[in-house]
């Protein structure tokens, strides 16, 4: 057996900064620490076109916290990436650079394309290769991703979209609760963006699908009211497509106090929780699936197996 490499990752994700240290032997992930904090680093980027004060303060406070985890469990390397805010944002260079400088956390602004690869590596490493294709969808604040393969091997077909919880959030759900004008709004928009950019026979070929990120694991956490939120039972779940358009139909219907409230939703989240349940939704229905698996193994396992193995 390979000696195990001690590995951190940071994601700086449109939504929340997330944290995984672990160790990484034999394309194994064990997990030593686990951390996410709703940043809301993506806040108005779709509008304005760059990451507002407030928001990188949140990412930098957020940060600084992990360097001292990341430093107590001794990791051995460091691994950064960035997604749809920094890549849309003027100034998210810059944000990238000041994190390296001040915390020696080298952030690397990834492309959709390596999102979605490390997203499906993630989320299908713990499964035997070969098998039918399937699906990983991930769900982000940005941008949704839409990987095609078979586990052990490169992705066949992989797309990455701006469908994303906070981004239809922001341009279409601003009343509060939502009108059903404006979740029409959402739910046409994403259909429109599945039809246009997943080829009906990529949709077909999908034998079963795994939905990763905050959006699928929060609305498997609300569909068997785990209070406090478990991960051994949100990993595998299979959330079945009746539901996730049960509990969009109630969260969507509250207004967002009440909304913070509901048994298993994580308060923080309760503001983009309906936009992405939406995106769920209509994803589910665009390829059929009756349910979807929900997974806690995601872009960071991706990205801590990915540079182990580098």
């Amino acid at each position: 057996m390979a000696e195990a490499e001690r590995i951190a990752v940071v994601d700086l994700g449109t939504n929340s900064t997330r944290l995984l240290i672990a160790d990484i032997a034999d394309r194994r992930v064990e997990e030593l620490e686990r951390r996410t904090e709703v940043t809301r680093l993506g806040e108005g980027v779709d509008s304005a076109g760059r990451l507002a004060a407030p928001a990188m303060m949140r990412v930098v406070e957020t940060v600084e916290s992990f360097r001292a985890l990341i430093d107590e469990h001794g990791a051995t390397r460091i691994v950064g990436v960035a997604t749809s805010a920094v890549r849309d944002a003027k100034n998210g260079e810059a944000f990238a650079r000041e994190l390296a400088n001040r915390f020696g956390v080298e952030v690397r602004t990834i492309s959709g394309a390596d999102e979605a690869r490390l997203s499906f590596l993630g989320a299908t490493s713990g499964r035997p290769a070969g098998g039918d294709p399937v699906l990983v969808l991930d769900i982000g604040g940005g941008s949704t991703e839409f990987v095609l393969g078979v586990a052990g091997a490169d992705p066949t077909f992989h797309t990455s979209t701006s469908a994303g919880s906070v981004r239809q959030t922001e341009r279409h759900l601003r009343d509060d609760p939502p009108t059903e004008e404006q979740l029409a709004s959402v739910a046409g928009e994403v259909a429109a963006i599945i039809e246009a950019e997943i080829p009906r026979e990529v949709r077909r070929e999908a034998a079963t699908g795994i939905a990763v990120a905050g959006t699928a694991t929060q609305l498997a956490a609300v569909d068997q009211a785990l209070d406090p939120y478990d991960p051994a039972r949100v990993h595998g779940y299979r959330l079945d497509r009746y539901a996730v358009e049960e509990i969009l139909a109630h969260l969507a219907q509250l207004p967002l106090d009440e909304r913070r409230e509901v048994v298993g939703l994580d308060p923080a989240r309760a503001p983009t929780i309906v936009g992405g349940a939406i995106i769920l939704a209509e994803a589910m229905r665009a390829f059929d699936f009756d349910w979807m698996e929900t997974s806690e193994a995601d872009i960071l396992h991706g990205a801590a197996l990915d540079a182990a193995a580098t």
